[in-house]
């Protein structure tokens, strides 16, 4: 169902977008609608799928989407008011609002930003003070808007609470479409002395409000326009959550809820796989189930040991908690893997050993040492996932600990779940990552670390760590960051990952 949709029965009065100058307009301000203007898309329908499942679970997405035609009936029938109100009754009533504002914080803002409209930006960035006015709640859309856009005034329906919960009632003056939201313009602006300069809209609801402003523009459906690119935004999204891939239309919901319990069966076939089957055989058992693994260069033999007869340490970019076993794989041998924290229930059913890090150095180092002595072992430095083109800063505790080291970039290709997440149960991540119809892992083993580059030649062991990270970047043509783990979990988790034994996060 579309929550918003054109009524035009004439041609606009206003001039469209395009036409609007951007230069010189640094001491003006710009009034804008989200959906439909701002957005390229004029259906909000998709970002309360994604509240409705990152918080509620499968069952409140199925309830959103089989109360859709209602909210669509509404909305043409009796008017955009009472549509929108069906969809934020169903998707917010019972939540914690703490809930809505974390998904609002770290999963919303990727979507949105993917949507992005180049004329709308164009005019909206290149003023000097922003506001948005929306029909959507204001709790879902304001994260995003000045976190990212630098909006600096964001009005939008405003969803009652009790206690610490969302009832999915509506404030008054109820959902801000047509004259309620010329209303709260002049509320906004009652102080000022001048109303906006301009004033950006691509519907009749919108005009109310376009009116009060200098300068209107309409902004008309186009579906041919690009969105904006990710580096024209304030900052770029580096970290985001959330479990699913693509935005949930209708339509992409519907497959979503079908293939759920289907692909739950195939992730637990494909789970048991991995611990049932040999090592030696487990990349023929994953291409038998669906899951490709990609091998590029050439990985060390296990007779490669240095004169000090250690084993060889494999430097990982880290994309899941499943990249050590997706290297053993490759390799057609258990490799040990090294975490900083891991769920109970992954290590039970985990195919190769994993040892945790205590995060104090000379504890780890004398373990890491100690097992190196018995063979080869993998590593990701970097401490935690990252989903986006980009790699975290690398700890350099490695390098300090032998010159045997060979860097491996992964990287890897899923059209509907996220095997990863910061703020939800870390025990499901191997299977969300497998509930995926066909993923794919892409691991490439590049050329052993020179000599010359390493702590035994004099470089520190910073310069090591950051030599390996841009070694791997450049393979994967991703970009280095001094991101790290704590600045990744207080950005979409509000702590720093580190939490009580029940709920202990994951590299």
């Amino acid at each position: 169902m579309a929550a918003h949709k054109a009524t035009y029965s004439t041609t606009p009065s206003f001039p469209t977008v395009d036409q609007c100058t951007s230069t010189g307009r640094e001491n003006h301000t710009v009034v804008a609608d989200m959906d439909g203007t701002l957005l390229r898309g004029r259906s909000s329908f998709p970002y309360f799928a994604l509240v409705a499942f990152d918080v509620g679970g499968i069952l409140r997405l199925l309830c959103l989407l089989l109360a859709s035609p209602i909210a669509g009936f509404l909305y043409y029938l009796v008017s955009e008011s009472a549509g929108i109100r069906v969809l934020i009754f169903v998707t917010f009533a019972g939540m914690k609002v703490s809930d809505i504002e974390s998904v609002a914080h770290a999963v919303l803002p990727k979507f949105y930003s993917s949507d992005l409209h180049p004329d709308t930006w164009r005019v909206l960035s290149s003023c000097g003070k922003r506001c948005v006015l929306t029909a959507n709640p204001r709790i879902m859309v304001e994260a995003f808007l000045k976190d990212y856009l630098g909006v600096d005034m964001v009005i939008g329906t405003e969803v009652d609470t009790f206690k610490g919960r969302a009832t999915g009632l509506v404030k008054s003056p109820g959902v801000l479409v047509g004259k309620n939201k010329a209303d709260a313009l002049k509320k906004a602006f009652s102080e000022a002395e001048e109303m906006p300069e301009i004033g950006l809209g691509d519907r009749k609801t919108d005009y109310p409000f376009m009116e009060l402003c200098k300068e209107s523009y309409i902004v008309l459906p186009n579906p041919d326009v690009q969105p904006v690119r990710q580096d024209k935004l304030l900052k770029p999204i580096v970290f985001h959550d959330g479990r699913l891939v693509q935005k949930p239309t209708p339509f992409m919901t519907l497959l979503i809820i079908l293939w759920i319990p289907v692909g739950f069966v195939l992730a637990c076939i494909r789970v048991a796989a991995g611990f049932l089957v040999p090592m030696p055989l487990l990349y023929y058992a994953f291409w038998a189930l669906g899951v490709r693994i990609y091998i590029k260069g050439t990985p060390p033999s296990p007779a490669e040991k240095s004169v000090g007869h250690t084993g060889v340490l494999f430097i990982c970019s880290h994309r899941t908690l499943l990249d050590p076993i997706f290297l053993s794989a490759s390799l057609g041998r258990p490799i040990p893997a090294f975490t900083y924290s891991l769920s109970r229930f992954t290590e039970i059913i985990s195919p190769i050993k994993t040892v945790r890090l205590s995060r104090d150095r000379v504890t780890d180092a004398n373990m890491i040492q100690k097992l190196l002595k018995e063979g080869d072992l993998v590593i990701c430095p970097e401490g935690t996932t990252c989903r986006e083109p980009f790699l975290l800063r690398f700890s350099a505790l490695f390098a300090e600990l032998t010159d045997e080291l060979v860097p491996v970039a992964m990287a890897y290709r899923i059209s509907m779940f996220h095997g990863t997440t910061a703020r939800g149960y870390k025990g499901l991540d191997p299977f969300f990552f497998f509930m995926n119809p066909s993923p794919a892992y892409e691991v490439t083993f590049l050329n052993k670390l020179p000599y010359e580059i390493t702590c035994a030649a004099g470089k520190s062991s910073h310069d090591v760590a950051n030599c390996v990270q841009r070694m791997i970047a450049s393979s994967l043509s991703y970009e280095c960051t001094r991101f790290t783990r704590k600045d990744k979990y207080r950005i979409l988790a509000g702590n720093d990952g580190t939490v009580e034994a029940k709920h202990k996060l994951a590299a």
